[in-house]
This record gives structure tokens, sequence and C-alpha cells, in this order.
């Protein structure tokens, strides 16, 4: 299994000049992301997607011996689609911004799900995600339940040959590991207290 990390976003819900997954929580946050994979021993690579629209990110990833793949940076999905395309093998997929992210819940999620599915997609509740004082915007309707994408999905590669039709399956986790996406300012200030 292979482990990628979306790390070329635009941060613009962050409207700050700094790129966004360099905002430190103990440590830059891609760091944090990248590190949790490593240390979770589930993937025989990991890569981290990077664009020109976060080129500090790109350097301090390099900087620290991770692999990067560069996208055109137009979107997470044109973005993501580019660099399935070059895979065959099971994907583990994770936003950059989860500074909450650890090694046990990787390894739980992995273990939970199963590999006969196309694409998996981790949700979160809108009820758990409010009790975070959290929002999201991006919600889908799951067995009756307003739910959010956490930002990460495992994706069997070899059996998509374009996000356009892909037959996509949900498992909802409440945990803040996964729930906790860092994208506004009101978000970082909140995981100071976390």
């Amino acid at each position: 299994m292979i482990g990628l990390v979306m790390a070329g976003g635009k941060g613009t819900r962050m409207k700050s000049s700094e790129e966004k997954l360099l905002l430190k929580y103990k440590k830059p946050i891609i760091l944090h992301v990248f590190d949790s994979l490593k240390n979770s021993n589930c993937f025989s690579k990991i890569i981290a997607v990077t664009s020109s629209n976060s080129p500090k990110t790109k350097r301090l990833l390099q900087e620290n011996n991770v692999e990067t793949f560069d996208t055109s940076g137009i979107g997470y999905v044109e973005d993501l689609n580019s660099v399935l395309k070059i895979f065959n093998d099971l994907i583990f997929v994770t936003s950059g911004d989860l500074p909450l992210l650890d090694k046990e819940i990787i390894q739980g999620i992995v273990n939970r799900c199963d590999s006969q599915n196309v694409w998996i997609s981790i949700l979160v509740t809108n009820k758990f995600l409010n009790s975070l004082g959290i929002t999201s915007d991006y919600s889908v309707n799951f067995n009756g339940e307003k739910c959010h994408y956490s930002g990460i999905s495992l994706v069997d590669a070899k059996k998509i040959s374009s996000l356009d039709k892909v037959d996509e399956k949900y498992v909802v986790i409440d945990d803040k590991r996964i729930a906790f996406n860092l994208n506004t300012k009101s978000d970082y200030d909140l995981l100071s207290t976390a």
C-alpha cells in the first residue's frame, strides 16, 4: 500500500500569506502528517503531492527526504486524479492538514476497511464535528445523517480510470484525530487548545 499526502493546495480559506501546511503544531503540520504515516508501518512508499501553490512546503519535504510528485495545483480532484493514474496499487490518501493524525488511527483505518472496494472515503458525522467546534464545507448524506469528508480515502488505483465514474463507499469514524482538518484561522486557534 502506498501513502499519498495531498500537499499542493492553495490554502485560501486560511487567509494567510504563510503556507498552511508549514504552520506548526509541535512541528510543521505537513511533517507531522508524514511522520504519522511513516510510523504506522503500513506503507511501502509515501509520496507527497505538491504543486506551485506550495513551494516552501515542497522544499521542506525534500529537505526531509520525502518523495514529492508535482501536479498542476488546479484543484484537489484534478491533482488527485493526475497522481492516481501513475499507480497500480492500493493507495491511502490523506490531506496534509490533519494535525492530530497519528499512527494508531492510520493502522485502524487500514485494518478496518475492505480492500475489495474501489474507493472508501472516511467520514465524520456533522454532530461530532460540531461537538469539536469545527465546521466543514464538504458534506454528504450517509445513512440519513449529514456527514463530512475527513480528507482520508482508501483507493484501489488499478480499478479506476477516472474519478468521474468511481463507486465510492463510506465508512464513518468519529475521531478527532481525523476530524480536525486545519482550514481556517479559527481552526488553528482551536488547535492551540487541543
